[in-house]
């Protein structure tokens, strides 16, 4: 039952991909539509970072987290190395959570 899921899902998730390459030049969408396209992976990508970053189990995750994620983005903008800010972040929640901090 699993394996057939996951193929469904697969084709599924194929075709609907494929369709956006084959339908591109035949479907025309107004300015403002393709405008609001262009922000949608940003705006998505965004939620999923303040998701994750804010919640676990349905609650708050405490101030660590956030606080890493923080620094990361901090570094982030600074334009540090990828695995600079990763290890700031990491070693940035570690720390508070080590002090005490949840």
């Amino acid at each position: 039952m699993t394996i057939t899921a996951v193929l469904v899902l697969a084709v599924g998730t194929y075709a609907m991909r494929l369709g956006g390459v084959l339908l591109r030049e035949r479907v025309e969408m107004p300015e403002r539509v393709e405008k609001l396209v262009s922000i949608a992976a940003t705006v998505l990508l965004a939620a999923l970072v303040a998701t994750a970053t804010l919640t676990v189990d349905g609650g708050f995750a405490g101030w660590a987290r956030p606080t890493g994620v923080a620094v990361g983005a901090l570094a982030a903008w600074r334009r540090l190395p990828f695995v600079a800010v990763v290890v700031l972040a990491a070693a940035t929640t570690a720390l508070l959570r080590w002090l005490g901090v949840p």
